[in-house]
């Protein structure tokens, strides 16, 4: 249904707001917690395993190596996921706030651009942001909307209440979407961004945009400092230590 897609503007003022939003909220953060990795404590070293990821990275054991190999993982990983993950409620307020929902429970209202319908929508960062527990609250909310719906005389089927996860694809969705799944329709990357937009290729651009953002603050002098720093700790830590004995 090309007719209902997004007018060209939204489109670019969403890409826009998510850039400006990664740029003020997500990437103060990153390098604040980037720069906590100077210190050793930050880390549970195990000289075995640390020594041994060293190598297999750098094909060396040095201070240096060992650095790169505990702050890449934190750097790329658990700290950019984390801090994404919490501020996702906060994206959906400020970047689509042209869809924000007064409904309880739900974070976006929005037209399918597929189906044309009205579609009530909890979202999600990605395909393994939740957990068991979750399953049920994200029902409850589902149920809650149906029976307010049928109070009110509207027109809500269960394909109208989805789970819309912003980034993979349905293969690498957890089994906790797919019980929701099988329920309430889970709406996965690409796909979710074309019912939302209409743009079959906006997953692409506001992927793209973000990525640009990277470069524009370009940090990897930040995380070469971080390293020298952390592995002028780890030599001192891994220096020969004098063992007293009893005899």
């Amino acid at each position: 249904m090309s007719e209902l897609k997004l007018h060209d503007d939204t489109l670019r003022e969403i890409i826009t707001k998510a850039k400006d939003f990664f740029k003020a909220e997500i990437v103060p953060s990153h390098q604040k917690n980037t720069e906590k990795l100077r210190r050793l404590k930050e880390f549970n070293l195990n000289p075995f395993l640390d020594k041994y990821k060293a190598s297999f990275l750098t094909g060396k054991d040095d201070p240096e190596s060992i650095a790169r190999a505990l702050v890449y993982p934190r750097v790329l990983g658990t700290s950019i996921n984390t801090i994404f993950g919490d501020r996702l409620q906060k994206f959906c307020s400020e970047v689509l706030e042209g869809f924000a929902s007064t409904t309880s429970g739900i974070d976006i209202e929005f037209i399918d651009k597929v189906d044309g319908r009205k579609k009530y929508c909890q979202i999600k960062a990605g395909p393994n942001t939740i957990n068991k527990d979750d399953i049920e609250t994200i029902k409850g909310h589902f149920k809650a909307v149906k029976n307010l719906a049928r109070t009110n005389k509207l027109n809500v089927g269960t394909e109208d209440l989805i789970v819309g996860v912003f980034y993979g694809t349905r293969e690498d969705l957890s089994n906790h979407y797919k019980v929701i799944h099988e329920e309430y329709p889970v709406i996965i990357g690409e796909e979710f961004w074309y019912r939302l937009t209409g743009e079959v290729d906006f997953y692409q651009k506001i992927t793209d945009a973000i990525g640009d953002v990277a470069s524009e603050v370009d940090s990897s002098e930040l995380i070469e400092d971080v390293i020298r720093s952390l592995a002028k700790e780890i030599e001192e830590t891994l220096k020969p230590k004098k063992v007293l004995t009893e005899i």
